[in-house]
């Protein structure tokens, strides 16, 4: 028979006004007191013994008292069993007998997580690492569901960042497919959706994600830039000749329309050949005055 786990959720304690407790307190122990003494004066032991066992009930019942700060909360455990969450700020009275008062944040807080060297979908080796900003809703969850929420969020959040980066490449070799690099806010939305599904069962509430650190691993670095260069090189490059072209092409066309000469098709590939020359090259062009004719 499978073992199944309890599934503790969050619910709000009924604690009283701890300035009232403790005004009603006060004078009850110093009223018992008294009577202690007088009782002792008179040698009326058996009211001494009653009175005694009063006070130390109004002593335990001092134990109730809780401070609970601003974006705070205590969860209450009575006798191994959890008796709700007091989130409520300010000064209160619980049960006495509700051992240990688990202090837990709900702040709203950040982790970064630590550089991971993980490959991407094309089987490169990259460092990523990214902040996840989140905060506890759930107090019952976080600390009964799991071990150490702080570690279990850890834990998940460098999990997470490994499945994602393995699903995506670090560069696309597309325009319409998405990568670590060209898409973070993309990447960011899809590791904040699963990171909070894996979250969830600890009650935890991830807020935002970012990557904050991405590149390739040392060792393929260098190559890396090289071919990355070359791909710049090989886009530039595609751009000036396509304007090239075009600015061939109108120059025809314009001639043609105006009549400013007639060219035939051996004359207009020499213009199309020095046109482009004159536009694809990286250097000055030095002008060279032609005398003679294309024709013998």
């Amino acid at each position: 028979m499978e073992a199944t786990s309890l599934m503790v959720k969050e619910r709000e304690a009924g604690p009283l006004p701890g300035f009232i407790v403790l005004f009603s307190l006060i004078p009850l122990a110093l009223a018992l007191l008294a009577g202690i003494v007088y009782a002792a004066v008179n040698e009326s032991w058996p009211a001494v013994i009653v009175l005694i066992v009063l006070d130390v009930i109004v002593a335990i019942g001092f134990g109730g008292l809780t401070v609970v700060n601003p974006n705070e909360a205590r969860a209450l455990v009575l006798f191994g069993s959890y008796a709700g969450s007091l989130k409520r700020q300010g000064f209160w009275w619980v049960n006495p007998f509700t051992m240990p008062r688990k202090k837990i944040s709900i702040r709203v807080r950040n982790f970064e997580s630590s550089k991971l060297k993980v490959n991407d979908h094309d089987g490169n080796p990259v460092e990523i690492a990214a902040v996840v900003v989140w905060r506890v809703v759930d107090t019952a969850e976080a600390l009964f569901q799991v071990d150490d929420y702080e570690q279990f969020l850890k834990v998940q959040t460098e999990a997470a960042i490994r499945n994602l980066t393995t699903s995506y490449p670090y560069d696309a070799s597309k325009d319409s497919e998405i990568s670590l690099r060209g898409n973070p806010h993309e990447i960011g939305e899809e590791l904040k959706t699963e990171l909070q599904g894996r979250l969830q069962q600890a009650g935890i509430e991830v807020m935002d994600t970012r990557i904050s650190h991405l590149a390739y691993a040392p060792e393929i670095a260098n190559a890396m830039l090289r071919r990355q260069q070359a791909a710049a090189v090989i886009a530039a490059r595609t751009r000036i000749v396509e304007g090239a072209v075009g600015m061939v092409e109108m120059a025809l066309e314009q001639l043609s329309e105006k009549h400013v000469v007639e060219l035939d098709e051996e004359r207009k590939a020499t213009m199309v050949s020095n046109l482009l020359v004159v536009l694809c090259s990286e250097r000055e062009t030095q002008p060279v005055v032609n005398a003679g004719t294309l024709y013998q």
